[in-house]
């Protein structure tokens, strides 16, 4: 009899796995409490893979011999808490397709930075002309390509939920990107459990093995010594010269040579020639440059990547200039960490459109920030109390919106020419809207209405 293979979820990353685990002759069942879209629909009945929609049959999920999670479903649901109580193995996408495939895997995680690092890194190695499938957090489902392509090389940005239940997943080489408190409900609120969670990406690599981290980040740095990491380790760092790996020192990157017993500057250009402006950005773009130097790509391919580079949707990104007001798109922005980024790179006076689903935040880190650049805060929420709190006296002028339109409206009123209108949110969006995509388009779309 075939080992029956339950799938827990029937989005992006459970339909793919149904796709494979059938491919794979195992007995598929794939199982979502919602409502799947559409098109998960007519592939999963086109590939003959049994599911169900809008709820979750007992009998159906708990006679699995291996039941495979969305990220999105936390431990404490009562149908894994059911699950483990009966021994079922639970695992990840990421560990099952891995599996099934022979690529090499350059993966990335961190709490911030971490899509954006592994899309420079995706484009280095197509630019270089490397066989390369693009997934995990970002793209198709990487189980779906494992099953439809034949790929030499992934490149797959890891949450730390997809590394959780990963077991004997082992990358080829490893970023991690940078670890501040995020998704703490997640982890009982104990930040040590988020980053163990975050050095699972490591655990199983060996001394053939490459894990690239930031100098910098204190969290990341003690927490190297005591987790027991085979790989080779090779740091970046923005201000402290290295060793090995990269360092920016003087507005200048280097990147050094690998496994050189004298630091040989292999690369040396001016940061301003990044494509990507801001410490964050040199910090993404070292990392990048590091990952593709282990892989023997050549210099000049990286150099031409890193100046030529674009920024995901979401991130960042550019939208308009209307009667000389820059409007930016940072709706990917979650949690205060990466809206500090965002404020970081900025130098032109801020209009900034924030708030949202508030996950706990703590904004004094912003206080500086907000000090020193905004000079109007849009907030954007159905309760922005928190916001008028951290934020009432230090900015002349706090104003509540509750649609994307009318925040872009109230922020182009108050906005001089020269200033930039950031939509950076520091929360989640599902407050008004589907998702942080939505909110990105439906500002994009104001903004383009003006």
């Amino acid at each position: 009899m075939a080992k029956r293979i339950v799938i827990l979820g029937g989005g992006e990353s459970g339909a793919g796995c149904g796709i494979l685990a059938l491919k794979q002759g195992f007995d598929v069942f794939v199982s979502d409490s919602g409502m799947l879209k559409e098109k998960y629909c007519h592939e999963l009945d086109a590939a003959n893979v049994s599911y169900e929609q809008g709820k979750h049959t007992e009998e159906l999920i708990l006679n699995a011999d291996e039941i495979i999670k969305s990220p999105g479903i936390p431990d404490k649901a009562e149908i894994i808490k059911k699950a483990k109580a009966l021994n079922i193995p639970i695992i990840s996408e990421i560990e099952f397709a891995s599996r099934y495939t022979t690529a090499k895997h350059l993966a990335i995680t961190g709490t911030n930075g971490k899509t954006t690092t592994t899309m420079m890194c995706y484009h280095i190695l197509q630019k270089a002309g490397f066989n390369v499938g693009l997934g995990g957090n970002v793209g198709k489902s990487y189980a779906r390509q494992v099953a439809e392509e034949n790929f030499d090389y992934y490149v797959l940005e890891l949450s730390s939920f997809q590394l959780d239940n990963t077991y004997t997943f082992r990358p080829d080489i490893a970023i991690l990107c940078n670890i501040t408190p995020d998704h703490l409900d997640r982890y009982n609120y104990e930040f040590q459990n988020y980053i163990d969670s975050k050095f699972r990406i490591a655990m199983n690599q060996t001394n053939d093995d490459y894990f690239i981290y930031c100098a910098d980040d204190e969290v990341t740095v003690s927490n190297i010594a005591t987790h027991k990491i085979d790989a080779q380790k090779l740091p970046f760092s923005y201000g402290k010269v290295m060793q090995e790996g990269a360092y920016v020192a003087d507005k200048e990157f280097h990147l050094l040579e690998n496994q050189s017993t004298t630091p040989n500057k292999i690369l040396t250009m001016f940061i301003n020639d990044f494509a990507l402006k801001g410490i964050h950005n040199s910090y993404n773009s070292m990392a990048a440059a590091i990952a593709a130097n282990v892989l023997n790509i050549r210099k000049d391919v990286i150099r031409e990547s890193l100046i030529d580079f674009q920024n995901v949707e979401h991130r960042l990104e550019y939208v308009a200039s209307v009667g000389g007001v820059e409007f930016i798109n940072d709706s990917k922005a979650t949690n205060v960490n990466s809206t500090w980024y965002a404020l970081e790179s900025m130098d032109k006076p801020v209009v900034w459109i924030v708030g949202g689903v508030d996950k706990g935040n703590d904004y004094t880190a912003l206080l500086p920030l907000v000090k020193d650049k905004v000079k109007v805060i849009v907030c954007l929420g159905t309760d922005n109390h928190k916001i008028h709190e951290a934020f009432g006296k230090d900015v002349d002028l706090m104003l509540n919106t509750s649609s994307a339109e009318e925040a872009v409206h109230v922020a182009k009123r108050f906005a001089s020419k020269g200033d930039v209108v950031l939509l950076s949110p520091a929360c989640a969006s599902f407050d008004l809207f589907a998702n942080y995509e939505d909110r990105g388009w439906q500002f994009k779309a104001a903004v383009k209405n003006l």
